[in-house]
């Protein structure tokens, strides 16, 4: 099984805590092109949906999104956060126990929702269901909490996102298999997917790229990929010393970025 949906490894090592999910959006807030921000971005989409809701997140990891703007968060949702793993949950009741929001948390996999059919006016599954081992299993269990018009928004990646940090990857990277995180579920082939459960789905582009001007910090996110990439402690030294290179001659490192939405109607 690949470590990219192995759910062992992904509670108890790569998503134990929120310390390599802090890494990457790190390098995002202090290097992006996109001054408005993802999160941002992100609820104005969540600001054309119902209220009131009952919404329900799958995958919520440390509430980046709901504590970069809290307040937009719609006036009547009620919020269940849910994660598969426990460490991520401790990371968002911790992250959001300052807001004037109140939150329900839940440790929750995908492929088995334990609530009852048509719970729900929203389901948000943002960069998640690529972890997903049985994402048609996940999907179908998506659209059966969901209400009869109910809207499920799932972020994900495009083929050229961070293709720069995956060609430095590959090159270093131990697995004969590798391709980039997010490739079983990315923008080009996720609409297919959701198809098969849902009446419309739309997608909608983020436009955005990064411009890198601290190793030191592009290096902990590439660190924070090492594992579940197949990376040695070697290799990253040589990733390193060539990003110092780069750095040196061009002034920056320029990453692409390719992340999107869908919003899926029931």
């Amino acid at each position: 099984m690949s470590k990219y949906t192995d759910q062992n490894y992904l509670k108890t090592e790569q998503y134990k805590d929120a310390s390599n999910l802090n890494a990457r959006i790190l390098i995002h807030e202090r290097f992006s092109e996109n001054k408005q921000g993802w999160a941002s971005w992100v609820f104005d989409t969540y600001q054309t949906l119902p209220n009131p809701a009952k919404v329900l997140e799958l995958g919520s990891g440390s509430a980046f999104i709901w504590t970069s703007c809290p307040e937009r968060i719609p006036a009547e949702w009620d919020l269940t956060l849910s994660d598969l793993s426990t460490g991520m949950l401790t990371a968002a009741s911790k992250n959001t126990s300052g807001l004037s929001r109140s939150f329900s948390f839940r440790e929750i996999d995908a492929q088995s929702i334990p609530f009852d059919d048509e719970s729900f006016d929203i389901v948000i599954a943002n960069h998640m269901l690529y972890h997903v081992p049985d994402r048609p299993k996940a999907l179908r269990e998506i659209r059966r909490v969901l209400k009869s018009d109910g809207v499920l928004i799932a972020a994900t990646n495009g083929n050229k996102h961070l293709a720069e940090t995956n060609k430095w990857l590959k090159a270093t990277s131990t697995d004969p298999n590798f391709t980039p995180l997010g490739s079983l579920f990315r923008l080009e082939n996720g609409r297919e997917q959701l198809k098969a459960y849902f009446s419309s789905v739309e997608i909608l582009r983020y436009k955005d790229s990064l411009h890198v001007t601290d190793v030191d910090l592009l290096m902990g996110y590439i660190k924070s990929m090492s594992k579940i990439k197949g990376v040695t402690s070697s290799a990253l030294s040589e990733i390193e010393a060539e990003l110092k290179n780069i750095l040196a001659e061009e002034g920056e490192i320029f990453i692409q970025k390719d992340s999107g939405l869908f919003k899926a109607t029931r």
